[in-house]
This record gives C-alpha cells, structure tokens and sequence, in this order.
C-alpha cells in the first residue's frame, strides 16, 4: 500500500482578522501551500474543505466550490463539517482517495471566521456542536461542558488545577516562537491559576481563544511525488477516526474520550506502529484537560498518568515526548474548521526541520496529529512518518 506525500503547506496568522473574509483568509494558506508544494494547480483533481459556523458567522453556505475558486481551481470541491475535527475529516478523506487511485493530487484544508460575530456569539455558535435539545437549551457551552470532564477527572483519578496550569505555560512557551500563533506570551503557573475563572476548575488561561484563521495542505499520492520529483519527504502512514454520542450525559464516563481510543487504535493499526514509536504529537487542546484526555487515549499515559506529563516535564519541548509544539490550540489559536489541517502542517514540518521548534526532536521520524469535536464525539487520528 503507497502512503500520500505532503507535497506542501500553508497556514495564516491565527488571531483576530475582522476585516478579513474567509475566502481571503484560506486564498491566502491555499495559495501558500500550492506555491510550497512545487505541483502544477492544473494537477489538483479535487478540494476538501473543513468549516464549522460559516452560516452562522459570515452567512455562508456551500463553500467548497467558493474556496476552490478562491485559490484558482476548478475542480470537485466538498466541504466536510465534524464540528471541531471538520479539517481532520479532510485529511482522512483524501487519504482514502489517493491510496485507492481515484485521486493523485487533493487539497486540504479548511478556515474559520469568528471574531466578527464578538465573544457571546461565537459561544452561542460553538455550542450547536452539542446536544441542542438536551444540553444547548439548558445553558451548556463547550467551558461548562470541559469543566465537567475535569471534575470527572478529578474525582476519578486525581490531579489538581495546578497540573491544568502546566500545560498552559507549556504550550504558551512552545508558541512564542511560533509566528503563525495568536498568543505569543509566556506565562506561569501562578499566572493560570490567578486568572478569572471560566467554568470551575477552568480558568481564562485553560482555554483555547476564539480565532480567525486557514489551513491548507496539498496531499499526491506517493507514485506522483516521486515521477515529478517532489521534495515531500514526509507521509501520512495512518488513519483513523472514532465516534461516540453527542451529548455527555449519554456517555459511560466524563473522564475518558472512546472516540479518540478508536481513532488511535485504528490510526497505529493502519500505520503498523505503536504509541511507543511515536516522537513528537500535536492534539486537540481547546482546554488543559483536553490534552490530558487526549494524551491518554493515544496511549502515551495510561488513564490518570497523564495529568501529571506536563507537571514533570514530560510533554514539553525538552521532555521525551513534546506536545503540541505550535503551542496548541491553548496558544496557536483554534479557527475551528482550519485546525486538523494546521495540526498536520505543523508535524510536517517538525520532521522535515523546518519548524522552529524543529530541534525539540532532531532525529524525530513519527509524529501523531489527534483533531477531536465537540466533547471528542468526532474524533480523527493520523500518523505522519518520514519517508524512507
């Protein structure tokens, strides 16, 4: 089985950008990523876009075939939505295409607008990826709802907010040197923990920013990257994806993310390898106790070892096995619908030394991207190696 190149890849600025459009916004990661990846657009057969809210927050449906023109092509173009993960299910989807040869070039990709419609609305926006009759109309969000998995957490198996708040000055370090970051700012520890308050135990600095942003990545299949002699020495290996229900209150246990084991399990089996042989991830933080829950399900702490990693210095950049090097979502910023997509960008270019944060793993080889939805009801999971 023939495994797709990364040909090429391309990421905005992630922050506040109320006088950007979407279109503009992916024009410009799509073009970047078209222009870094060396293939001619006429060899592009199709486009798979991820976004969350564009109805809601810009009044836009139907918008593949806009970002297909917005970055000059005329092909097939589909836009995915799976909450959260809509950029994970891209990649995924083009993987499944070009390993069965229906397809030699695609692009992924995918961008959010949000900062437009102010804070309150683009919470309002989010909080669709819930139940709506069970839970949105209730008065849950996505704060309130991750707040109840940390107390879970907590209650199941220990660790405090102190714990949250390493993983918070760990990602905003690994992003300050980051420029496509939304928060370049070094914090501490009693910076997190003096903050204002969320959702109890989650404060200001255990959340993700509401941001504006795209993410774009030409994908061809190996036998193409090799006739026309691409420079795309990192492959995606494996894929999975995971499910599970959509409203918390239906699930078997708060602290534990089904969706993601799936997706992991399913990803490592494709791959042929095992979370032992992984170097370097990035994950699906949009709060601190997301990345516990993640790093658990990838299988890289076993349940309740996790919340302590950052603690010890185990994820961060000088620690056995970085995590989330951009900075995360926590400082990168998640412009919902682009962020599988930024995530896959990001451990291209961690194996392939270009990254800033590069040296983190200098002989890195596998790098694992984890994109979850909602509360993880979407999960997907892919494993990027350097090519042999």
């Amino acid at each position: 089985m023939s495994n797709p190149r990364v040909a090429g890849a391309g990421v905005t600025k992630f922050g506040k950008h109320p006088e950007r459009t979407g279109r503009d916004l992916f024009a410009q990661a799509g073009l970047e990523a078209l222009d870094q990846s060396g293939v001619d657009p006429d060899d592009v057969e199709a486009l798979f876009y991820g976004n969350f809210m564009g109805e809601l927050a810009e009044h836009q449906g139907h918008q593949g075939p806009l970002m297909a023109e917005a970055i000059g092509l005329d092909v097939p173009a589909t836009r995915f939505e799976a909450a959260c993960a809509s950029a994970g299910a891209t990649i995924r989807a083009a993987v499944k295409e070009l390993r069965n040869g229906e397809a030699d070039v695609i692009v992924v990709g995918g961008a959010e607008r949000m900062t437009n419609i102010g804070t309150a609305a683009a919470t309002d926006a989010l909080a669709i990826a819930a139940d709506d009759l069970y839970e949105v109309r209730a008065g849950m969000t996505f704060p309130g709802a991750y707040a109840l998995m940390a107390r879970s957490y907590f209650e199941a198996y220990g660790g405090s907010r102190e714990d949250l708040a390493h993983i918070a000055v760990k990602n905003h370090e690994h992003a300050l040197v980051n420029d496509h970051a939304q928060i370049q700012k070094e914090i501490t520890v009693e910076d997190a923990l003096e903050a204002p308050t969320i959702a109890s135990p989650l404060g200001l600095y255990d959340s993700c920013p509401i941001t504006d942003g795209a993410a774009a990545a030409v994908l061809t299949s190996e036998a193409y990257a090799e006739e026309h002699g691409l420079d795309a020495p990192v492959a995606v290996t494996g894929t999975g994806q995971g499910g599970d229900n959509l409203a918390l209150q239906d699930r078997a246990h708060f602290a534990q993310t089904p969706a993601a084991d799936a997706a992991a399990e399913e990803a490592y089996a494709d791959a042929g390898i095992g979370p032992g042989d992984v170097d370097v991830a990035e994950v699906h933080d949009c709060f601190t106790i997301a990345e516990v829950l993640a790093i658990e399900s990838l299988g890289f702490y076993e349940r309740g070892e996790g919340i302590s990693a950052a603690t010890d210095g185990e994820t961060t950049r000088h620690g056995d096995l970085p995590v989330n090097l951009s900075g995360g979502l926590k400082a990168k910023g998640h412009p919902v619908g682009a962020t599988g997509v930024a995530q896959l960008a990001t451990i291209a270019w961690v194996l392939d030394g270009s990254h800033p944060r590069a040296d983190a793993v200098a002989d890195g080889r596998v790098g694992v991207c984890h994109n979850a939805g909602g509360t993880v009801a979407s999960t997907t999971v892919h494993v990027l190696e350097v090519a042999e």
